[in-house]
C-alpha cells in the first residue's frame, strides 16, 4: 500500500510525521514548514496520510503491523536510502514506535507526542465523535457551511478538526476517513484494536536510537507508571513535558514543539 504524503523542505535530514486518529498529514504541515527553515534547507520533511485517512487508501481491518508496514514501504519509496527521524502523534506515536521497533535500519530516531505503548481499553473517548459523524446526514448537505451549523460539538477546534475529514465528492459529500472501519472498532469496546498496542516489553529488541517522548501536561494519556514500558523499547528515551498544552500539544504549544523537534532532529 502506498500512502499519500506531502513534501515540505528541499534540503536536510528526513524527517516524516505521523498524525493521530481522525487527522491528515497537512496537520503538521506548520511544524514542518517551521522546521525547514525560511530557505526550505534546514529538514526534508515527509507528511504522512496514514491508512484509511486522507487521501490515502482504505484497509479492509485494522491492524498497527500494517500501518507500520505501509507508511515503511511509503518512506522507503520517497528515499530508499535514508534513515529517518520519524514523529507520531497519538495514534500516530504508537505507528511510529512499532517502525522504529520493527525497521530499526530506516528509522534513526523517533519522537512520540502524547501517547504510551500500552492499551488504553477502548475508543470510549471517541464515541461521541464518532456518533456524530455519522449522524450527519450527508445526503442532505447543502455546502460545508450547513455542515459545520449541523455538527454538534462545542469546541470549534474540535469541530474544525473532524470535519477536515469531510470531502466534495461530485454533488454530494462523504467523509475521506474511513468512518465504518474506526466506528466497528469503537464498537468492540475493550476489543478495540486502535485503542490496543500490540507488543510486550521483551517481545522485541529494544529500539538502539535516540527517543524523544512529549507528553501533555494537561492530559492524560501518559502516566508515570508508563514510564518503565517506555523504557523497556527504547532505552535512550527523554521526556519533555509541555505546561498548559493538552493531548494536541502541538497545537496548543507549537513554538515548544518546534523547538524540541529541531534538537531532536539535528542532533547528532
Amino acid at each position: 500500500m502506498t500512502l499519500h504524503t506531502i513534501s515540505v523542505g528541499t534540503a536536510g535530514p528526513r524527517i516524516a510525521f505521523l498524525h493521530g486518529l481522525f487527522g491528515q498529514g497537512r496537520n503538521w504541515q506548520q511544524i514542518a514548514k517551521a522546521l525547514a527553515g525560511p530557505n526550505g534547507d534546514q529538514v526534508r520533511a515527509t507528511l504522512v496520510d496514514l491508512p484509511d485517512h486522507g487521501r490515502s487508501p482504505w484497509s479492509q481491518e485494522f491492524s498497527f503491523e500494517a500501518y507500520a508496514a505501509a507508511v515503511a514501504a511509503t518512506l522507503r519509496a520517497v528515499d530508499p536510502d535514508a534513515r529517518w527521524a520519524v514523529v507520531g502523534h497519538s495514534l500516530g506515536g504508537k505507528v511510529a514506535m512499532l517502525l522504529a521497533l520493527e525497521h530499526p535500519d530506516l528509522v534513526d530516531r523517533v519522537a512520540v507526542v502524547d501517547i504510551a505503548p500500552k492499551s488504553y481499553g477502548s475508543l470510549e473517548r471517541f464515541e461521541g465523535y464518532i456518533s456524530e459523524m455519522k449522524r450527519l446526514p450527508l445526503d442532505q448537505l447543502t455546502s460545508r457551511a450547513d455542515a459545520e451549523a449541523r455538527f454538534e460539538e462545542s469546541d470549534p477546534g474540535v469541530k474544525a478538526f473532524l470535519l477536515q475529514n469531510l470531502r466534495r465528492d461530485g454533488d454530494g459529500w462523504r467523509w475521506q476517513a474511513n468512518l465504518p472501519l474506526v466506528a466497528a472498532d469503537a464498537d468492540k469496546g475493550t476489543g478495540s484494536a486502535i485503542a490496543g498496542w500490540p507488543l510486550t516489553p521483551g517481545e522485541v529488541e529494544p529500539f538502539p536510537g535516540r527517543a524523544l517522548w512529549i507528553a501533555g501536561g494537561d492530559s492524560e494519556y501518559i502516566r508515570d507508571e508508563d514510564a518503565e514500558a517506555m523504557r523497556a523499547y527504547f532505552p535512550r528515551v527523554r521526556l519533555l513535558t509541555v505546561k498548559g498544552a493538552t493531548h494536541w500539544v502541538h497545537t496548543d504549544a507549537p513554538e515548544v514543539v518546534i523547538e524540541a523537534l529541531r534538537r531532536f532532529a539535528t542532533l547528532s
